[in-house]
């Protein structure tokens, strides 16, 4: 399978003839390499009801038709607006035909910004153990960490995590390589920095801090194998 980073926490699993999107943040977000009008996703997960993380989704998921996957008041939200969704709670998992989906903790918060001033409540945030072709991939959301991910590395033999590691409002390179420790993924990508000139960081610094040849650096467009 192709595993791609394009910026910010927008994540791309290709595997089986099947598109795989995770947060789908593309108009406005000045590092991904993407354009709305060139992806075509099967499935979008999202992890969290931040506009920064549902971006583009009801634009994508009507065109395409992509089932879309979140927690059950973000999936009940999007429905509502004619898009196919999928309602889960943490710690539920589920056996989709193209791979199974588990939510995990994530400490962060959820309200959507409507443009109006209204802040709309969506949910807890999550993370997501994607289990494919006996691969699992984990993209942490927006999250501090939190010593329960020791449980999630031990229940869950991951092969390749995403942490974020902007600061502010997320977990920072130091508390993102503790993470690391904690899950014990073969290998660790860092997200959601730069974006913002608020959560600004150099990712070198968190490479620095895991074991040699635990992470690596995907720039937007980058893709690895699995």
């Amino acid at each position: 399978m192709k595993v791609s980073f394009h910026g910010h926490a927008v994540v791309k699993v290709e595997t089986n003839g099947k598109t795989i999107l995770f947060d789908p943040f593309i108009n406005g977000n000045s590092l991904t390499d993407l354009k709305v009008d060139d992806v075509k996703p099967d499935v979008i997960i999202i992890t969290h009801g931040h506009n920064d993380h549902i971006g583009d989704t009801v634009e994508l998921a009507k065109k395409h038709d992509s089932l879309v996957i979140g927690i059950a008041e973000l999936a009940d939200y999007l429905g509502a607006k004619g898009v196919r969704t999928h309602g889960m709670s943490i710690g539920g998992a589920y056996e989709f035909e193209f791979g199974k989906v588990k939510l995990t903790p994530a400490f962060h918060g959820t309200g959507f910004n409507a443009g109006d001033g209204q802040i709309i409540y969506l949910g807890m945030p999550a993370g997501v153990l994607l289990t494919i072709e006996g691969k699992t991939i984990y993209h942490a959301g927006d999250t501090s960490v939190y010593s329960d991910m020791k449980l999630i590395g031990e229940r869950h033999p991951i092969d390749l995590a995403f942490l974020p590691i902007g600061d502010n409002f997320t977990m920072g390179p130091e508390d993102a390589a503790l993470a690391a420790t904690f899950l014990q993924a073969k290998q660790v990508v860092p997200i959601h920095y730069n974006t913002f000139p608020v959560i600004k960081q150099d990712p070198n610094r968190f490479i620095d801090l895991l074991d040699e040849g635990n992470g690596f650096i995907m720039e937007p467009g980058d893709e690895i194998e699995l």
